[in-house]
């Protein structure tokens, strides 16, 4: 499909007219701290913001969910499983980091046995991705090979530049947005084409500048089990883990959960929640767990991302360099931290 533009000022507009027609989600400012949450009039959107302390995960794995209730009368059990997702919705303004993530759970809950709700929130979703303009000093994307100003696998993507975002469907789902949106999109031109090539130029030219710009993989992948699990490295850099389990709630791609009861006084209701493998208790059973130390559970959550997942999905890693574990983490064990220190490791560096 051809290229459309849309001025900023018109957003508004836009906003109302997909939210009159689906559920609308994109990055809304509330108490200082910028989230993805469902759009209203009211809503003080945040579009333009780099990252949202959370990505756009709970539209597809919400946070807490019910799936079915227990009832009884006279001794008999009644199981109602919820319903799954059946209306529309918008996840307007992810970018591509968190458009990877999305593609990461899509390895863990299409599969099979394929989770159904989950596979009917992305049956019934429609993502437009927003290209980078600005990352910042914690973003490392590129070296899990993601194009900040090419979001991929996206519904829609969107470029801003300047007072305008130039605007193009990828897919059916985003065809039929570019059509709902119509006469607030206008067609563009050479000269936006040419705008465009230099913005996303520029950005280009700042994540080389970044911190972590040379942060490379080497050594890292499918198959190098062996060589990490045993590594005498893992013995001090896990000693300052607060197990906060920040990290994991702040990821694109934890997919970890644990399935509880709640007695609602008229029945039970079974819910799954995200859950943690930074945590003692995680994967608790009769016995105990099966990682009693924080080393091991800190070990656990690293190569998770960057051995066992690419180990068993076609060489893809389980992190997407979005940064938010650099900027949350309050003891600042962060993923690229882990890296460095096997690199520095292997190099017989000491410090």
């Amino acid at each position: 499909m051809a290229m459309m533009k849309i001025t900023r000022d018109a957003l508004p507009a836009l906003y109302a007219r997909i939210a009159a027609e689906q559920s609308l989600i994109l990055p809304v400012k509330t108490a200082g701290q910028t989230n993805f949450g469902l759009w209203n009039e009211t809503a003080d959107v945040d579009l333009y913001a780099l990252k949202t302390v959370k990505s756009a995960k709970d539209a597809f794995f919400p946070q807490s969910e019910t799936l079915y209730t227990c009832t009884t009368e006279d001794k008999k059990i009644t199981i109602t499983p919820e319903k799954l997702t059946d209306e529309q919705f918008v996840v307007f303004g992810i970018k591509a980091c968190d458009v990877q993530g999305i593609k990461v759970l899509d390895k863990v809950f299409l599969s099979a046995p394929v989770d159904s709700f989950y596979a009917a929130r992305r049956a019934h979703g429609t993502i437009v991705a927003m290209a980078c303009s600005a990352p910042s000093e914690s973003c490392f994307c590129h070296a899990f090979g993601i194009d900040p100003t090419e979001p991929a696998d996206a519904d829609v993507v969107i470029w801003p530049v300047g007072d305008t975002l130039c605007w193009k469907a990828m897919t059916e789902k985003g065809e039929a947005l570019t059509a709902l949106a119509g006469d607030l999109l206008t067609a563009a031109d050479a000269a936006d084409e040419t705008a465009l090539e230099n913005a996303k130029a520029f950005t280009k030219s700042v994540m080389q500048k970044l911190p972590y710009a040379n942060l490379t993989l080497e050594g890292w992948g499918a198959d190098k089990t062996d060589e990490k699990f045993n590594s005498p490295v893992w013995d001090d850099l896990y000693k300052g883990c607060l197990a906060c389990g920040t990290c994991t709630f702040v990821c694109p791609t934890c997919q970890c959960y644990d399935i509880k009861d709640y007695n609602t006084g008229k029945g039970v209701q079974r819910y799954r929640c995200w859950d943690s493998c930074m945590y003692s208790d995680f994967t608790m059973m009769a016995h105990g767990n099966n990682r009693n130390s924080q080393m091991q559970r800190f070990r656990q959550r690293f190569m998770h991302k960057l051995v066992y997942f690419p180990t068993n999905n076609d060489g893809m890693f389980s992190c997407v360099g979005c940064g938010r574990c650099v900027d949350k983490c309050p003891a600042s064990l962060n993923i690229v931290k882990v890296i460095r220190a096997f690199q520095k490791a292997e190099k017989g560096e000491t410090k």
